[in-house]
């Protein structure tokens, strides 16, 4: 959360002049409703089932910038599918910097506590590992501009010969 998957997502598609897709948008348009609701109504369980549905059929797709929700990793079929279909980038940042670009954002059922700080704690100690695991690629995001992370990762997607 807040490492700036959209952001970064929608500018490296761009720059590629690919199509952008956000999983979790995808997910409340197939809803009709939006992620605090689905968390409210069928819990986190719920939601991840309807996210591995929606990555399993995004990825089929050709010459696109998916950008996924930061709990994606969680399951090993995304995983799975993210592997063996494209090129991920792991955009890596600090907690500190998650909580800086997160302070203010209701739209994020997890951080709804009293002690968000620990929230992200936990999940980055549980996410950090699984991330590493499935990324062809590591990118630091902690105070750099959008346009410098994307610049980066187009270099390295170059050097890899994932693009041109």
């Amino acid at each position: 959360m807040g490492a700036g998957k959209t952001t970064i997502g929608r500018l490296l598609s761009q720059t590629l002049s690919l199509e952008f897709v956000d999983s979790d948008r995808e997910i409340e348009e197939r809803a009709g409703a939006n992620i605090p609701w689905i968390f409210d109504v069928e819990g986190e369980e719920g939601f991840r089932r309807r996210e591995e549905q929606v990555i399993e059929d995004l990825v089929q797709r050709p010459g696109m910038v998916l950008a996924t929700g930061g709990g994606a990793v969680i399951r090993d079929s995304n995983r799975n599918v993210l592997k063996q279909r494209g090129f991920v980038v792991y955009l890596h940042t600090t907690v500190a910097q998650q909580l800086e670009r997160t302070a203010k954002d209701k739209n994020r059922p997890l951080l709804q506590t009293e002690d968000p700080s620990a929230v992200l704690s936990r999940l980055f100690a549980l996410r950090d590992p699984l991330y590493r695991e499935v990324a062809s690629l590591i990118i630091n995001t902690d105070k750099r501009s959008p346009r410098a992370v994307v610049n980066e990762i187009v270099r390295k997607l170059k050097a890899a010969h994932w693009c041109d």
